[in-house]
């Protein structure tokens, strides 16, 4: 039998932990996002009757979800990994376990954890079926899984503007943002991986700045640049920056001149087979339904 070709290397993983390194000391500063996930996160558990006893958080940075999850009594211990030493070092200080650990390539063994939680990190490796193969097997059965990442729909805006501004200045087009999964896809990666009831929903975020520059100054300090393998992303020429920081400006201003920026935030929820577990409705048999609401974030600069 062929073994089948390994998953193409979008992006750079060492890259992305170096940034990850980078960016630890003043990552609360531009955590904004990632507190909406945490908070989500929690709500989410909230809803679920069990106590865990033993959880992972991949990308868990600081710690503080995991931290915040402890003191509550959701969960016994909690496991915090990261690419990141600094953010590792800071959540031992919290009294977590905290080990070094790539989504792509998880060291635990089969079974060693009831909940794992994934905060906007996902979207940064580069076989997403691999990755959620790997945490459904280091799930104990009828553990549960709950994760955020960024969606298609996340900068369409700075997406626009980008692909015009260079196209019109230089006749071509290069890789300038990261390539992100939509959400049709996503509930049936989980069902691929293995998992049981898997859901998958979004929460669109809008956020408004005085100025686009600022919404890059953010994506920096959130290491949410794009970071491609094998050079994929030319530099970008200044002229190109400027034209489409103008393009932005044009398009995409309120009333009161401050520019909207979109973030689409994907939530997954599986759960580990088990015996007895319940079975999803067949399709058309549901009695209600949920309508998402989109919610609006304002961010002013170094707040």
């Amino acid at each position: 039998m062929v073994s089948p070709p390994p998953p193409p290397q979008i992006f750079d993983r060492a890259r992305i932990a170096r940034r990850r390194e980078r960016m630890a000391p003043r990552f609360a500063d531009y955590a904004f996002l990632r507190a909406r996930v945490s908070s989500d996160l929690e709500s989410r558990l909230s809803d679920t009757p069990r106590l865990f006893e033993h959880g992972l958080e991949l990308g868990a940075a600081g710690g503080a979800l995991s931290a915040g999850l402890i003191a509550v009594g959701k969960v016994a211990a909690m496991t915090a990994a990261d690419t990141a030493s600094a953010f590792t070092e800071r959540a031992a200080s919290k009294g977590l376990i905290a080990i070094i650990a790539d989504e792509e390539a998880l060291p635990f063994a089969p079974e060693s954890f009831d909940l794992v939680l994934s905060p906007l990190t996902l979207h940064w490796v580069n076989d997403l079926p691999g990755a959620l193969i790997q945490v459904r097997r280091v799930l104990k059965p009828d553990g549960l899984f709950l994760a955020a990442l960024f969606g298609a729909g996340t900068l369409a805006e700075l997406r626009e503007v980008l692909a015009e501004a260079e196209t019109e200045l230089t006749g071509g087009l290069s890789p300038r943002l990261s390539p992100l999964p939509g959400l049709r896809d996503m509930a049936g990666l989980l069902q691929r991986a293995g998992f049981a009831l898997p859901v998958a929903d979004r929460d669109p975020v809008t956020v408004r700045y005085a100025r686009p520059e600022d919404l890059l100054a953010d994506l920096k300090g959130m290491g949410e640049r794009a970071a491609f393998a094998n050079g994929a992303g030319r530099p970008l020429p200044r002229r190109v920056l400027s034209r489409a920081m103008e393009l932005y400006r044009e398009r995409f201003s309120d009333p009161d001149g401050r520019v909207r920026a979109s973030f689409e935030i994907v939530h997954l929820s599986g759960w580990a087979p088990a015996p007895g577990q319940p079975q999803p409705l067949k399709p058309g048999s549901a009695t209600a339904s949920l309508a998402g609401a989109v919610r609006s974030v304002s961010r002013k600069p170094g707040s």
